[in-house]
């Protein structure tokens, strides 16, 4: 007679990936064996990094501004639009930088704009502080109005003194008359001899007018703003980012000391060489200045395919 057997225990709950069991009593004398149902109890190893991962259930929050995306915390809770037409909101945006490149952007489109079809023209810079019975308040006249007779337009920062006095001259002459104000700490609108004018935010976006649509510089004296117009106009013939563009200095005895200086301390010293000084023309006569100018454009003239005192090695 055949021993009885206990009856079968019942499945025990388990956690997810772990082995359900069966124990079965074979007898008195038998001890329990343990029956696998499905595989070993021990954890199987998980995929392999990378590979067969179970998707995720649940997408973090999202958004779309514009090329942009954006996810979790990073998200906001209203659309471009809405921040555009909400008046409420804060303006201190206008002052970030990435509104600051988009107005750079439009003072270049402006200033490309308005001066595109400019004919040939000379950029003269000179002090803001020369009053009207100043001698260099009238090399000023007498400059813009020859150079309006060789076929020049005059271009000036737009202001008083001897810019006013280019563009007097310039405009009595019958000549084209452009003046480039700047946006000051202090009021200074444009002269009333200025034809053409237009005023920018930023230095340097108005440095690259001066240069991008002229055929020469001319300097009166002048302060810090007319040196710094002068160095940058060396610098860019040095470094021939503009090619055949003359630099003519009026006024001799102004500008004497400072041409001893880069001759004897600066070139002196090695930090320039001596030739360097060759890219500038000092003078004290109108005519001569305007006769320089005039054969720097005739010599470019003559060579195919060039154009005199534009800059040079740029893409179109």
């Amino acid at each position: 007679m055949s021993a009885p057997t206990n009856p079968t225990q019942p499945d025990v709950p388990v956690a997810d990936g772990a082995v359900a069991a069966r124990t079965v009593s074979a007898g008195p004398a038998s001890a329990d064996v343990s029956v696998a149902v499905a595989s070993a109890a021990s954890p199987s190893p998980g995929p392999a990094p990378g590979r067969d991962r179970p998707a995720r259930t649940r997408r973090p929050p999202e958004r779309q501004r514009g090329p942009i995306t954006v996810r979790r915390g990073l998200v906001e809770g209203s659309t471009t639009d809405q921040h555009l037409l909400d008046t409420r909101g804060p303006a201190d945006w206008v002052h970030a930088d990435p509104w600051r490149v988009l107005r750079i952007q439009s003072e270049f489109v402006e200033g490309f704009g308005l001066l595109a079809e400019l004919p040939r023209a000379v950029t003269v810079f000179g002090s803001a502080r020369v009053p009207v019975e100043d001698p260099d308040y009238a090399l000023g006249e007498r400059l813009g109005g020859a150079l309006v007779r060789a076929g020049y337009a005059v271009i000036t920062g737009g202001g008083p003194g001897a810019m006013e006095a280019v563009n007097r001259g310039a405009q009595e002459a019958g000549g084209l008359s452009v003046g480039l104000g700047i946006e000051l700490p202090f009021e200074q609108r444009l002269n009333d001899w200025v034809d053409l004018g237009v005023t920018f935010r930023y230095f340097f976006v108005r440095k690259t007018m001066f240069v991008k649509y002229a055929e020469a510089f001319v300097i009166l004296p002048g302060g810090l703003g007319t040196l710094d117009e002068l160095f940058e106009a060396l610098t860019l013939v040095q470094t021939r980012r503009v090619t055949r563009f003359p630099v003519v200095l009026m006024g001799s005895r102004y500008w004497a000391g400072l041409l001893d200086w880069l001759r004897t301390t600066v070139a002196g010293a090695g930090r320039i060489l001596p030739t360097d000084l060759d890219l500038v023309t000092l003078t004290d006569d109108v005519d001569e200045a305007v006769q320089i100018i005039v054969n720097s454009h005739r010599l470019g003239n003559d060579q195919p395919g060039s154009e005199a005192g534009r800059p040079g090695g740029e893409p179109a």
